[in-house]
């Protein structure tokens, strides 16, 4: 029985061997599903509920009831970190490959055929219009946890009582949220199939995101950790934005967009670094110096690097467009001096002969007329 092309690949006339490399890619969604699928019917059974729930279900809970008689409203659950995290980052990762999938397939694939993109910029706009939709969903959630938790108005909030610093149900799931993404993006270059050259950015960005949001994450550092979180990922959202933007505008009406970008991108550095020295170096008082010089290097070399790659890319662009004007220089001034190069050619193209016949052909017709006068 033939396999039907599943999501996210396209269908090819030729069924692949089973289990074999562009079997496992082709349909790579429908497999991930059947495994998460293991997780969720195990949960609904009693002998293996207890083992199930510790990949679905949040653990590490300190605090919270359930709603009875006696307190109609129940109390809410309380969360702190734990190993047993790492459970429900593999359980969303699965998930997060599979709305990639779903993305990719229904949205993305549907919106490029209708643009006829290059190959070029069909990988820019399939990995922006990911990064789109994960950015406006995080920073989204986090603008609400911001407001649920009151940090805009008080930032003292974020340091005070550290490290017994407990987190609602949302507060947690936003985190296991941001590792599984980041997770799930080291096997998609497998599944995407994408070139050794193009690996490294990719795997620079998703390793970096694990590092930092981990570590923040099971030290304690959650709160400053959110509000820095949603401050970056509504840059990446505009910055992003623009280059599907840039991609899809043939006619370059909209080149001035990267300018407002770059002013955010500069304003967003600085908000970062301020609330991050002000939060672990002058607000937190007991602290490791180890925990507080660890987090601070990382969050201030992420700056950094951030503005290095920010001012080279920019550089680059730029000795791009010279060359761009410099070529199109070279090629009116071809053209100016094309068609009189064609006159010589024609001319060359004569044999010798008739190149001195035609250039003594006036003098020639003269004489032989004047003979015929006299």
């Amino acid at each position: 029985m033939a396999i039907k092309a599943g999501m996210g690949r396209k269908s090819s006339n030729k069924n692949p061997p089973f289990f074999s490399h562009e079997f496992v890619i082709q349909n790579h969604a429908d497999i991930v599903s059947c495994i998460a699928m293991i997780f969720v019917v195990a949960i609904m059974l009693q002998p293996t509920q207890s083992l199930a729930s510790t990949f679905v279900a949040l653990r590490h809970n300190v605090s919270g009831a359930d709603p009875s008689q006696e307190n109609p409203m129940g109390v809410q659950y309380l969360y702190t970190a734990g190993w047993k995290d790492a459970c429900a980052v593999f359980f969303y990762t699965l998930i997060c490959i599979i709305m990639h999938a779903i993305l990719q397939e229904y949205i993305l694939d549907k919106i490029s055929k209708k643009l006829h993109l290059s190959k070029f910029k069909l990988s820019r706009f399939n990995e922006s219009g990911q990064l789109i939709v994960f950015y406006a969903m995080s920073f989204l959630w986090g603008v609400d946890l911001i407001i649920r938790e009151q940090y805009f108005g008080n930032l003292q909030r974020l340091w005070e009582g550290y490290p017994d610093h407990p987190m609602i149900f949302l507060h947690k799931m936003f985190f296991v949220i941001q590792l599984a993404y980041y997770s799930h993006m080291l096997p998609e270059l497998y599944f995407q199939k994408v070139k050794k050259d193009e690996q490294k950015p990719k795997i620079q960005h998703a390793v970096c995101g694990l590092l930092i949001i981990g570590v923040a994450y099971f030290l304690g550092f959650q709160r400053i950790a959110l509000v820095l979180l949603t401050l970056h990922y509504f840059c990446e959202f505009v910055g992003h934005t623009f280059q599907i933007v840039d991609i899809v505008d043939k006619e370059g009406k909209f080149t001035k967009l990267q300018l407002v970008h770059s002013g955010l991108f500069i304003l967003t550095r600085f908000a970062t670094m301020v609330l991050s020295v002000l939060t672990l170096f002058y607000s937190i008082d007991n602290i490791s110096q180890t925990k507080r010089i660890l987090m601070l290097s990382m969050v201030l070399g992420l700056q950094g690097y951030l503005f290095f790659d920010f001012i080279s890319n920019v550089l680059r662009s730029k000795r791009e467009g010279s060359t761009e004007e410099r070529a199109k220089v070279t090629v009116s001034s071809a053209n100016k001096t094309e068609k009189p190069k064609k006159q010589k050619k024609k001319e060359s193209d004569l044999p010798e002969a008739d190149q001195n016949s035609a250039q003594s052909s006036p003098k020639s017709v003269g004489n032989v007329r004047k003979v015929k006068v006299k």
